[in-house]
């Protein structure tokens, strides 16, 4: 019987042009272990300043998902792979407003046949900005890549 353990897998930084690292931050917006991708919590924090009147809960999100696609895609993986989304609100009343951007970002997958992926949506009292209504956390399974629907 061997008594040799299985190698331990360091985490990896995802880097990624379209969701540059804050300087002098004290997290990674992506890491990889293995297959596994992990990802913080994102908000559309800076398009929220920019944007004169701001950005509905529905644009937030649309801006959201695409960072996370964009973090996926760099880390070699597709929409395909994201497997789990937390999902948290600074007004509960929007949550049809994400889900209608959700249902549009992942449109293609479910059409093929795959599910949506696991998903929390909670309302808290404040973000890490006043600006940003929306924020989302995000796994995805990286050996998925690709995968035919069954």
């Amino acid at each position: 019987m061997s008594t040799r353990q299985p190698a331990r897998l360091a985490p990896v930084q995802v880097h990624c042009e379209a969701v540059p690292e804050a300087p002098g931050a004290t997290w990674s917006n992506a890491l990889r272990v293995g297959d596994e991708l992990v990802m913080s919590g994102m908000t559309a924090h800076p398009a929220t300043r920019e944007a004169a009147g701001g950005l509905s809960a529905y644009e937030q999100t649309r801006v959201v998902l695409e960072k996370i696609r964009a973090l996926v895609e760099a880390a070699g993986g597709d929409v395909g792979c994201i497997t789990r989304l937390v999902v948290y609100v600074t007004d509960i009343a929007d949550k049809a407003e994400v889900g209608r951007a959700r249902r549009e970002f992942f449109a293609e997958r479910v059409g093929q046949g795959a599910p949506y992926p696991c998903s929390t949506l909670v309302q808290v009292s404040g973000l890490v900005f006043p600006e940003p209504c929306v924020e989302i956390e995000a796994s995805a399974r990286l050996d998925l890549a690709g995968a035919a629907i069954k």
